[in-house]
């Protein structure tokens, strides 16, 4: 299902029974997995892959060199950069063009979830499972299960596959004895 205000590429590819919502924008040579859900005013920018059933809440904007794997979460209003150095001009003054551009990578593993309003710098990798607590900003790789946040963001703690906080003496991996993960 695509929202008649949607506007997206011919040159994107989307996978079976994705939904996109109102004024959200998919760029060409973009990748969106089946099942996977565009919520309103969501931007994909070129050649981003999202993996399949993954959920982006409105007003995100991912950048080029993204890649978010199976089932990632995104909460409203985050953004992906991809720019590891952002200048308008040159120091001649000249405006910078794409060729200036020094484009970093970031790789959002399976089940990850990004809290709202939160801004992933270039170059990191979120760890499957990891949870980036809202309003935080992430300068660094996060572990498997990590749990995050703060500006800049700081590992506090380990989640299991739920999302719950592991408790004192358990590690990332463990189950957190609320849930049958």
């Amino acid at each position: 299902m695509i929202h008649e205000t949607a506007q997206v590429s011919p040159l994107a590819f989307l996978g079976e029974g994705v939904k996109i919502w109102n004024h959200a924008q998919v760029r060409g040579g973009a990748v969106i997995g089946s099942g996977s859900v565009l919520s309103k005013n969501v931007y994909v920018c070129m050649n981003v892959k999202i993996g399949e059933n993954c959920k982006i809440q409105n007003n995100c904007s991912i950048y080029h060199g993204v890649e978010l794997e199976r089932g990632v979460f995104v909460g409203p209003h985050c953004v992906f950069t991809n720019d590891k150095v952002p200048r308008a001009i040159n120091v001649d003054g000249s405006i910078k063009s794409e060729s200036d551009w020094d484009e970093g990578k970031t790789i959002v593993k399976e089940g990850a979830s990004i809290g709202a309003r939160s801004v992933v710098l270039p170059n990191v990798v979120v760890g499957k499972f990891a949870l980036i607590g809202a309003g935080s900003v992430v300068t660094k790789s996060v572990p498997d299960f990590g749990l995050v946040y703060g500006n800049p963001a700081r590992l506090v703690g380990f989640v299991c596959y739920c999302g719950k906080k592991l408790g004192s003496g358990l590690v990332a991996g463990d189950k957190c004895g609320d849930c049958s993960s």
